[in-house]
């Protein structure tokens, strides 16, 4: 669930973006994109080619995993995946925390993202007028382990104190991910 009852399986137009071989059903209303041009990829666009051959408002929800810490200018493919979703379309995004070693050992990455990068893409954030895109931030999530096992006690409590634990602890505990829902906003 999404919140406010909704859930993407009642929502009619999804992108699941750089889905390698994560292929979504069309019949769900799926599109898949990703630079290959692998079996099921219906869309095949390297995200780093401004803008994405996509109408505007076209997405009510949009799944980018592990993606954006790829890219050379992510705040630009962010602002096009902002352009594409429709008003109050839900982005799920996670990416690497920036003190994984998962961040550092891909050489293939090129950003590394904190809990507050976020607050950016906000309306009302200092340096809001840095980017057109805007975003109600629905929930963050450091995820600490891939093991539910070893993930539960360590990430309830760093989610207690994000802040604190990106600060102080991070670099003793360091986390695997981060895992952020944003909802966008247009007038």
């Amino acid at each position: 669930m999404l919140g406010n009852g909704r859930s993407i399986y009642n929502m009619d137009k999804k992108l699941n973006i750089g889905c390698g071989k994560d292929i979504r059903p069309k019949e769900e209303g799926w599109d898949n994109l990703d630079a290959c041009d692998l079996p099921g990829v219906n869309i095949v666009h390297n995200l780093d080619n401004i803008p994405f051959p996509i109408k505007d408002n076209t997405y009510d929800y949009v799944e980018c995993q592990m993606v954006l810490e790829h890219l050379k200018d992510w705040v630009k493919s962010l602002e096009e995946i902002w352009r594409i979703s429709k008003p109050g379309a839900i982005i799920n995004i996670s990416v690497p925390f920036f003190a994984s070693c998962y961040q550092w050992t891909d050489p293939t990455h090129r950003s590394a993202f904190t809990y507050h990068t976020w607050d950016y893409f906000t309306p009302n954030h200092t340096f809001e007028y840095y980017s057109k895109a805007k975003f109600n931030i629905k929930s963050r999530y450091i995820r600490y382990s891939w093991n539910r096992l070893l993930n539960f006690i360590p990430a309830l409590i760093f989610n207690i104190i994000p802040t604190f634990y990106s600060r102080y602890l991070c670099f003793i505990f360091p986390s695997n991910a981060l895992e952020v829902k944003l909802e966008a906003i247009k007038k």
